[in-house]
């Protein structure tokens, strides 16, 4: 049964996806405020309402979503919930979720570079689609306000936003001082490591955003701060996050210095070292483990461990120093 934990309350409901159940939290305070939104499917929605009532309350009393970023296990219910409610997130939640045309022109012509880039077989256009495909899970409804680092949300007293891109590029979390509480998102997950997932920049003119080297400085930042008990987007809570974050940090380490030891064999491209790595699954999860692949390819780089050249048809090719 659900329970308050001092003035949180945790529900978590199933999605769709390999990651398995999502978690939002209630926070009763001067407004009650909903982190995170869940995913857009009937049965979600069934036990969000039904753990709500165990709380004592139904959708309709929510006053204010917050969101941790755009992905669409996060912001499912925003087209359930009352049109009277407030939302605060990230700017770059604004495109996804007002499902801006031009945008999304840009992401796919994003995404059609990177695949050229990668060196990857087939259908171009098959890809993209289906790279997209989990966004029918979530939510067509704009944001009300953005917040950024450090920024407080009314009626949420005691809180504070610090941005923590790598996740996602929307990523955001939030940190009660007085009780040294954080609740992280996707950004720290208790058993497993989150992805850095490739998003195109919020404008079309900037460079690609480095997810991985985002995700380790947004990690590290946390270093900085005394938390005492991490509440997370998927999984357990964390107690101990800092001892966590340096597993993190060094196993990414490790990863990507395998990486290293195959290009000392031969140049190979993105998507070559994407069907080394994960020879089983990279049809089916082709977004995550070209992210994941990305990932390290981008930290070796930022430490001048390998370099990369371009072929004639514009595929890049990447050697170990």
């Amino acid at each position: 049964m659900v329970s308050w934990n001092g003035n949180i309350a945790k529900i978590t409901v199933p999605t769709p996806f390999a990651v398995g159940d999502v978690n939002v939290y209630l926070i009763k305070g001067e407004t009650l405020t909903l982190i995170d939104a869940g995913v857009k499917t009937k049965e979600a929605w069934e036990l969000f309402t039904f753990q709500l009532s165990q709380l004592g309350y139904i959708p309709e009393d929510i006053e204010q979503v917050v969101l941790t970023h755009h992905h669409p296990d996060h912001v499912g219910f925003l087209e359930w919930l009352s049109d009277d409610i407030w939302i605060y997130g990230h700017p770059y939640c604004v495109p996804w979720l007002e499902k801006d045309e031009s945008f999304f022109a840009s992401h796919d012509q994003f995404y059609y570079e990177l695949f050229k880039e990668f060196g990857i077989e087939g259908d171009f256009q098959d890809s993209i689609k289906k790279w997209k495909s989990p966004l029918k899970y979530g939510a067509y409804r704009p944001i009300t306000e953005t917040i950024k680092e450090r920024d407080t949300i009314p009626g949420l007293e005691n809180w504070f936003v610090l941005e923590t891109p790598g996740h996602a590029q929307s990523h955001l979390s939030f940190y009660r001082e007085n009780d040294r509480t954080l609740i992280a998102g996707d950004h720290v997950l208790a058993t497993i490591s989150s992805n850095p997932l490739l998003e195109p920049p919020l404008k079309a003119e900037e460079e690609r955003p480095r997810p991985q080297l985002q995700y380790n400085a947004s990690l590290k930042k946390l270093l900085n701060y005394d938390i005492h008990l991490t509440y997370t987007g998927h999984g357990a809570d964390v107690s101990k996050v800092h001892s966590l974050i340096e597993r993190r940090i060094q196993r990414q380490h490790d990863r990507a210095m395998q990486v290293k030891a195959m290009l000392k064999e031969k140049p190979l491209s993105t998507f070559e070292i994407c069907k080394k790595l994960f020879p089983a699954v990279y049809q089916k999860e082709l977004g995550l483990t070209l992210s994941e692949t990305t990932a390290q390819l981008d930290y070796l780089l930022s430490l001048g461990e390998i370099n990369k050249s371009m072929d004639a048809n514009g595929v890049a090719y990447f050697f170990a120093n």
